[in-house]
């Protein structure tokens, strides 16, 4: 369901829209009482009534002692309850990030395991990393677990179909962790997942449409359209970052050459700084990020070349899918007061991008782990 610009959602709004507004609302204010949570949403007091003592039978919220008011009577504060939370898993290539996401977005506590090539010995890894997550925080109530993958899986969320830049294969992955933990497992593409956060953690009461793009070791993209996350057959919509660029560019791991993600992404911007100085020396992405922000001139020039291609891609971005807005996902967001107008720049080149509005997320490198957040509640309130 659409609400206009610039209104709150009406008394005709599904309950579970407005639930989410005032879950947002309280976030992103608290603590605030119900005649503050009306204003600011634009609801009327007593379906702000209703809703908040949904949320505090269901444990999302918690209510403060009354406090002094200018006058009339004590208003009750209310929080988010920080006992609600999920345990987040973020996959990558070579490593995988376990972490307990709060239902604030806040992240609790995280840890990295390194990943063996075998791949039941990963799987294996994960789901002792989980099991064990859940009995050092057995005081917290657990509501789920969010994976983030790099790849795309089937309709059944059982199967990888597509993930060139992950080395092992994930099968009935979901299945085994939900056996392993005794939770219920929810798993996406990341930038599909990051997406589905942007809206869950938004402050707008309407269903905007958006693109993430989501740069780390490849480039993904994950397009919210119309109130949903747009999927496209075999769940294979929004894979720009597999876009030929040019013709003569490096081997991607999709076996195509000069894709979008080659010149892009977080591996192309180490290319660039290796191939610049003539070394074979090992270095990390973090390592040439680190060195730009400090103005190391070699990295700087790095992190230029591939914000460039960055805004060059999402020229295509913008012309295909006229979103409202782009949110840029990653590490990168980190030097964002540096390159962020590079990319813009390089973006409004296109006459369809001019009026797309282009940000980094609000969370920057955490992002993944908030988005099993969204991923875990989306059914519980879906944004339509």
């Amino acid at each position: 369901m659409r609400v206009d610009e610039g209104q709150g959602a009406s008394n005709r709004t599904p309950r579970r829209i407005n639930s989410n507004l005032v879950l947002n609302a309280v976030r992103r204010r608290q603590p605030i009482s119900r005649v503050d949570l009306s204003r600011v949403s634009g609801l009327q007091p007593s379906t702000v009534s209703l809703i908040v003592e949904d949320l505090l039978r269901s444990d999302w919220l918690i209510e403060g002692e009354a406090v002094k008011g200018a006058r009339g009577r004590r208003p009750r504060l209310l929080t988010m309850s920080q006992q609600k939370c999920v345990i987040a898993v973020d996959i990558h290539p070579r490593q995988i990030t376990l972490a307990l996401t709060e239902i604030s977005g806040r992240i609790a506590w995280q840890s990295v395991l390194s990943l063996p090539t075998d791949p039941n010995d990963a799987i294996n890894r994960l789901a002792a990393a989980v099991q064990g997550a859940i009995r050092t925080h057995s005081g917290r109530m657990i509501e789920g677990i969010g994976i983030c993958l790099p790849g795309r899986t089937g309709p059944n969320a059982k199967d990888l179909i597509f993930a060139p830049n992950l080395r092992w294969p994930i099968v009935s992955l979901k299945a085994k962790i939900e056996r392993a933990s005794g939770l219920r497992v929810q798993m996406d593409n990341v930038a599909n997942a990051c997406a589905l956060s942007e809206v869950w953690f938004s402050e707008s009461a309407r269903m905007q449409d958006l693109v993430v793009v989501e740069v780390s070791e490849g480039l993904g993209t994950g397009i919210f359209v119309n109130g949903a996350i747009a999927r496209g057959k075999g769940g294979m919509a929004g894979e720009f970052g597999h876009i030929q660029m040019v013709d003569d560019g490096p081997r991607c791991n999709c076996g195509n050459h000069g894709c979008w993600e080659t010149l892009a992404s977080n591996n192309a911007a180490v290319r660039y700084y290796r191939e610049s100085l003539g070394a074979r020396k090992q270095v990390t992405f973090s390592n040439v990020l680190r060195l730009a922000i400090a103005h190391d001139p070699t990295a700087s020039a790095a992190l230029r070349r591939m914000a460039e291609n960055l805004g060059r891609g999402m020229r295509m971005v913008a012309a295909a899918l006229a979103p409202e807005e782009i949110v840029v996902v990653g590490e990168i967001t980190a030097a964002w007061h540096d390159i962020g107008g590079i990319v813009e720049a390089e973006m409004r080149q296109h006459p369809l991008a001019r009026t797309v509005r282009i940000r980094p997320a609000y969370d920057g490198a955490s992002a993944r782990l908030r988005s099993a957040v969204a991923l875990v509640f989306a059914e519980v309130f879906p944004q339509s």
